[in-house]
């Protein structure tokens, strides 16, 4: 009887340290695993920076560019560039502008299948405040209004939408990195109304947006006064 108890005894402590065992390398790998993730997850957000300084030096090597607030962005091959965004979370740039040669720099950004609220039934267009050269001479925060328009291309209807800037916002402080994050409208236009023939809206594969920022009580650095 006695001899019976030790072997179970024994056995019990073999499966305990055999169960130990099993734990710790659980450990081990769940350590190697956040290891790994967190090594991706510093990738991502390099590669991300490098895709933006790359945007940022295309955009700043662009010949387009205006300098009284009013923006109009040619978005060609819309078809293939919003069934490329299906599924991922693909956005573009536009060409920077200013309010003034020494004033706010600015772009837009186009979600052609859409972002958060509008993914994959809208086309989100937001705005973006850029770092720029004369920021120390801007008052901030940024506080213009802003307008959205796409075109119509057969003189029908525009699509328009505009909104008063938070002062609040990240979004329109002065800038830390190349571009604060960007803030407009995820729901700016259907989808379906802007492929189907009858609207104007697209034509060519090409869409027509303005972009229109407010130089309403804007002090100009480059003034005399």
């Amino acid at each position: 009887m006695a001899l019976t108890l030790c072997n179970n005894l024994e056995r019990v402590s073999d499966k305990h340290v055999e169960l130990v065992n099993r734990c710790r390398n659980m450990e081990d790998e769940i350590d190697s695993s956040v290891l790994r993730i967190n090594a991706l997850e510093h990738m991502l957000r390099v590669r991300e920076e490098m895709i933006i300084d790359l945007e940022q030096k295309w955009m700043d090597n662009s010949p387009l560019v205006s300098y009284n607030g009013v923006f109009i962005w040619k978005f060609t091959d819309f078809s293939r560039k919003q069934q490329e965004a299906q599924g991922r979370n693909v956005s573009h740039y536009s060409t920077p502008f200013f309010t003034s040669p020494f004033g706010y720099k600015m772009c837009a950004r186009l979600y052609p299948n859409g972002d958060g609220m509008g993914k994959g039934t809208h086309m989100s267009l937001f705005f973006v405040v850029m770092k720029g050269e004369y920021d120390a001479l801007q008052e901030w925060p940024f506080k213009q209004r802003v307008t959205f328009c796409l075109l119509n291309q057969e003189r029908g209807s525009h699509v328009v939408d505009s909104f008063q800037p938070d002062p609040t916002s990240s979004s329109f402080l002065r800038p830390q990195n190349n571009m604060n994050v960007a803030s407009g409208c995820p729901l700016f236009v259907r989808l379906d109304a802007l492929v189907s023939p009858d609207n104007g809206l697209l034509k060519d594969d090409t869409i027509l947006l303005k972009i229109i920022v407010d130089r309403k009580d804007l002090h100009d650095p480059g003034s005399p006064n």
